[in-house]
C-alpha cells in the first residue's frame, strides 16, 4: 500500500523516532501499517490411513465428512444387530433375569451375528491394528483389536463348548464393538465439524456478483473475478471477493470472520472480505484478492494445518495407549500363571480373557484428541484460529503477552487527541479551520485532522486555492482568511513562536501541527496513534489473569512511555528495530519466562516464530501467516484473552478426561484379575463392561462442555477480570 505523498508540512517529528511514511510531520504513531502478503494457502491435508498411530487416523477414518458419514451408518448398522446379540445371549439373560425361548436356533442368534459384527463392525480396528503392528508401534488400535478377538475366539469356544460357559462374550462383543464405533464417530465428527463449520464459510459467497463496467452492471460469477474489477454490492447482499471500498459506505456484518456479532460500520479505502455482508448501504468494492488469495481460503489452510498438526498432549496419549497395551497384556500373562499356579486352571483363562476383554481403552483414547478438537472449533467460531495445537496447548503457561504498540495496541494511524485554541478562539473554530485548509490532502494526518471535524459534527467551510510546500505545510483560503497548518518549519518561516501548552505534549512525544490565519497563530493540535479502548481492558485483564504485560516498538521512549502509561503497562521496550524484536523475544526467554508475542505480522515475523507462542493479530484478508501459532481474525488485543481462557479450559477437561480413563483401567483390570480374589470377590466380566461404557460416555461428554464457553474478547476479559474480583 502506498499512501499518497503530501508536499511537507514540517511538522514536528521528535528525535530519534522512525518513520514508514514521510509526512513533513510524521511520527511514528502516525505509521500506515502495511499489512503482509498472503501466501498461497494450498488447501488440504491428508489424515487417511488407518491405525497411523495417531488418533486422527484411528481406523483409516479421516476428518472429512464422508469418513464420518460411513461411521455413522456403520455404528446405527451394529447397535441394530447388537440388540438381538445381546438379548438372545444367555448370559445377559441370566444377568438381567429373564428366560429365553426355547429352541436350538437362539443359541446360535448371538455367535452368528457377533460373528458378522466382528468381521464387519471391527474391521476398521482390525486393519488399524494390523497397521500398528508393522510400524511396531502398538497402540490403541491394537488393544482394541486385541480386546474384540479375544471377546470373539473366547465366545465362540464357549458356545462349541470347548472353554467354559462363563466365557460366553457375545454381549460383551457387542457392547464393546457398538462403544468402540460411536466414540470414534463422536471423535471424527468433532474433528471435521472445525473443516465442515469452516468450509461451510465458503457457502456464505454469494452466487453472483455485480461487475461494474462502465455504466453497466453486469452479472457474473464469483469465480470470473479478477484483481481489479468493482462490483456492486447491494444492501443485505455478501461481498463475492476480498476488496476495498471505492464508494459508499456500510455496516458490515464480519462475525464469520472475527466472531464479533456487531456490524462494523465501513466506508472508502476501508478493507472488506469475502463472504461479509453489507446490512443497509450499498457500497462498490474495488477486487483485490481471489480465489485462494481470499481470507476464506486462507482460514481453510489454517484449519488444515490444525488438524493435521500433532500436539505434544495427543502424543501423551498415543504413548499411553501403548504403555496401556503391554499393562493389559503383562496383566493377563500374570493373571494367567497365578491363577494357574493355584491349581485352577480353568479360571486361569477366564480371568485372563477377561483382563485382555475389559482393557479396552477407549476412553483414554478419546480423552486428549476429542477436547483438542473440539477447542480447536470453538475457537474457530470465536475467531480464534489455531495453525498449531502446540500453540493451544503452551498458551495456559504463558506468563508474559509481548504486545507490538502500533497497530495492535494502538489502531497504526493519527487521530486528533487534543486542540488548543488561544485566546478569544474556540477549539472547535480552530479544528473546523484546520479541516478545511487540509480537505484537499490524501494524507494521513490531514485525514486525521478532517475525520476529527467530522466526528464532532463540525460544519467545515468551504476553502479554496490549496497549495503545499515541502517540508513547510498547507495553505488556504477559508471564508477571506489565509489558514495555515504545519509544524515547526511553518512557524519560523512566519516568525510565530510555538504555544506554550504544546511543551508537555512534545515531551510527550506527540505530533504537534499549529493552525495560522493571515500568518498570526490561532491554535494547535496534539495527534497521536490512537489508542485502541479495548487495549484498556486487555491490559487489566491479563494482569487480572497474572500475566506479565510488556510493550515493543520502535518509537521514541517518550512516545512509548506515554502509551504505557495510560494502558498501565510498566515494562517497556522502545526504540527497537524491527529485525532487533526477536532478540527482545529472547531476553524475556532468558530470564525464564513463557512469552506470547502478539504483533501484526509484517514486520514481527521473526519475533512470532521466537516466542513460545506467536500470534498474529488483526490478521484481516491476511490469516495464511507462517510464523504464528494462533491467528486472531479481529484486531482486538482482548482477544489473547480468548486464547488463554481456551488453553486453561481444554488442559482442565484433558486432565480430567485422563483420570477418568486411567481410572478405570487402573481399578477393573486388578479387580477383573482377581487382585480381592483372597477375600472373596471376584469382578464379574459383565461389571467391567458396564464401567468400561461408562467410562467412555464420560469422557465424551465432559469434552463437549467445552463448546459451552463464551469466547468472545468481552466476555474473556470480563472472565478474568471477575475472577480476580476486579472493576471493569
Amino acid at each position: 500500500m502506498t499512501t499518497p505523498q503530501h508536499p511537507g508540512t514540517g511538522r514536528h517529528q521528535a528525535p530519534g523516532q522512525q518513520t514508514e511514511h514521510h509526512h513533513p510531520a510524521d511520527h511514528p504513531t502516525a505509521t500506515v501499517t502495511q499489512p503482509p502478503s498472503a501466501v498461497d494457502p494450498h488447501a488440504g491435508h491428508d489424515m487417511s490411513g488407518a491405525g497411523q498411530g495417531g488418533h486422527g487416523n484411528h481406523g483409516g477414518h479421516a476428518g472429512h465428512g464422508d469418513h464420518v458419514a460411513q461411521f455413522r451408518r456403520l455404528f446405527w448398522i451394529m447397535l441394530v444387530l447388537a440388540i438381538p446379540v445381546v438379548v438372545f445371549n444367555d448370559m445377559f439373560a441370566h444377568l438381567i433375569g429373564y428366560h429365553l425361548p426355547s429352541g436350538e436356533w437362539v443359541r446360535w442368534v448371538s455367535p452368528v451375528l457377533g460373528t458378522v459384527m466382528y468381521v464387519w463392525g471391527g474391521k476398521p480396528f482390525l486393519t488399524g491394528a494390523v497397521s500398528e503392528i508393522r510400524s511396531r508401534k502398538p497402540g490403541m488400535m491394537l488393544l482394541i483389536a486385541l480386546a474384540i478377538t479375544v471377546a470373539f475366539l473366547a465366545s465362540w469356544g464357549a458356545t462349541l463348548r470347548l472353554l467354559d460357559g462363563e466365557l460366553n462374550f457375545w454381549w460383551e462383543l457387542a457392547l464393546l464393538i457398538v462403544i468402540m464405533l460411536l466414540g470414534h464417530w463422536i471423535e471424527m465428527r468433532s474433528l471435521a465439524q472445525t473443516t465442515s463449520a469452516l468450509d461451510s464459510l465458503a457457502a456464505l459467497l454469494p452466487d453472483e456478483a455485480e461487475r461494474v463496467e462502465g455504466d453497466q452492471l453486469v452479472t457474473v460469477s464469483p469465480a470470473q473475478l479478477r484483481v481489479g474489477d468493482v462490483v456492486l454490492v447491494r444492501p443485505g447482499g455478501s461481498v463475492p471477493a476480498d476488496g476495498e471500498i471505492v464508494d459508499g459506505t456500510a455496516h458490515l456484518d464480519e462475525s464469520m470472520v472475527t466472531g464479533e456479532s456487531r456490524a462494523v460500520r465501513r466506508g472508502v479505502g476501508d478493507p472488506v472480505v469475502a463472504g461479509t455482508v453489507a446490512t443497509d448501504s450499498a457500497v462498490r468494492v474495488r477486487v483485490t484478492a481471489t480465489g485462494d488469495q481470499t481470507t476464506l481460503a486462507g482460514i481453510q489452510k489454517l484449519v488444515a494445518e490444525a488438524q493435521a498438526s500433532s500436539s505434544r498432549a495427543q502424543r501423551i496419549a498415543d504413548t499411553a495407549a501403548a504403555l496401556l497395551f503391554w499393562f493389559a497384556l503383562g496383566a493377563a500373562v500374570i493373571t494367567a500363571i497365578v491363577w494357574s499356579a493355584t491349581g485352577q486352571p480353568d479360571e486361569a483363562v477366564v480371568r485372563a480373557i477377561t483382563v485382555l476383554v475389559i482393557a479396552c481403552p477407549h476412553a483414554l483414547g478419546l480423552a486428549i484428541p476429542l477436547v483438542v478438537a473440539i477447542a480447536t472449533e470453538r475457537a474457530a467460531k470465536g475467531g480464534v484460529l489455531i495453525k498449531d495445537r502446540l500453540a493451544l496447548e503452551s498458551m495456559r503457561t504463558v506468563d508474559t503477552v509481548l504486545f507490538d504498540k502500533t497497530g495492535t495496541l494502538t489502531k497504526g494511524e493519527p487521530t486528533v487527541t487534543a486542540v488548543h485554541p488561544v485566546a478569544g478562539r474556540d477549539a472547535d473554530q480552530v479544528l473546523a479551520l484546520a479541516a478545511a485548509a487540509e480537505a484537499d490532502s490524501e494524507h494521513p494526518l490531514a485525514r486525521a485532522i478532517t475525520g476529527a471535524a467530522k466526528q464532532r459534527g463540525l460544519t467545515v467551510p468551504a476553502a479554496t486555492g490549496f497549495s503545499s510546500s515541502p517540508a513547510i505545510g498547507v495553505k488556504a483560503t477559508v471564508d477571506g482568511n489565509v489558514i495555515e497548518v504545519g509544524g515547526p518549519n511553518l512557524l519560523s518561516e512566519r516568525g510565530a513562536g510555538e504555544l506554550s501548552a504544546t511543551h508537555e505534549w512534545r515531551n510527550q512525544g506527540a505530533i504537534i501541527l499549529h493552525v495560522l490565519a493571515d500568518g498570526q497563530v490561532i491554535g494547535a493540535l496534539r495527534l497521536a496513534d490512537e489508542i485502541r479502548q479495548e487495549s484498556r481492558e486487555a491490559v487489566a485483564a491479563l494482569h487480572a489473569a497474572g500475566v506479565q504485560v510488556v510493550m515493543i516498538t520502535g518509537d521514541a521512549k517518550a512516545v512509548a512511555d506515554s502509551v504505557a502509561g495510560e494502558l498501565g503497562i510498566t515494562r517497556v521496550f522502545a526504540g527497537v528495530r524491527p529485525e532487533d524484536k526477536a532478540a527482545k523475544v529472547a531476553e524475556l526467554q532468558a530470564e525464564g519466562r513463557r512469552v506470547a508475542m502478539v504483533g501484526d505480522g509484517v514486520n514481527d515475523a521473526p519475533a512470532l516464530a521466537t516466542a513460545d507462542v506467536g500470534i498474529a493479530i488483526g490478521a484481516g484478508t491476511d490469516v495464511a501467516i507462517g510464523s504464528a501459532g494462533v491467528i486472531l481474525a479481529s484486531d482486538d488485543p482482548r482477544s489473547v484473552l480468548s486464547v488463554i481462557q481456551l488453553s486453561r479450559a481444554a488442559y482442565r477437561k484433558m486432565k480430567q478426561n485422563l483420570w477418568w480413563a486411567a481410572g478405570y483401567n487402573l481399578i477393573a483390570v486388578p479387580l477383573a484379575a482377581g487382585v480381592l480374589a483372597p477375600i472373596g470377590f471376584v469382578m464379574p466380566m459383565s461389571i467391567g463392561a458396564i464401567l468400561m461404557s461408562v467410562s467412555t460416555v464420560v469422557v465424551a461428554l465432559n469434552a463437549q462442555l467445552l463448546r459451552r464457553l463464551d469466547l468472545s474478547p468481552a466476555a474473556s476479559a470480563a472472565y478474568f477480570l471477575d475472577k480476580a474480583g476486579k472493576p471493569r
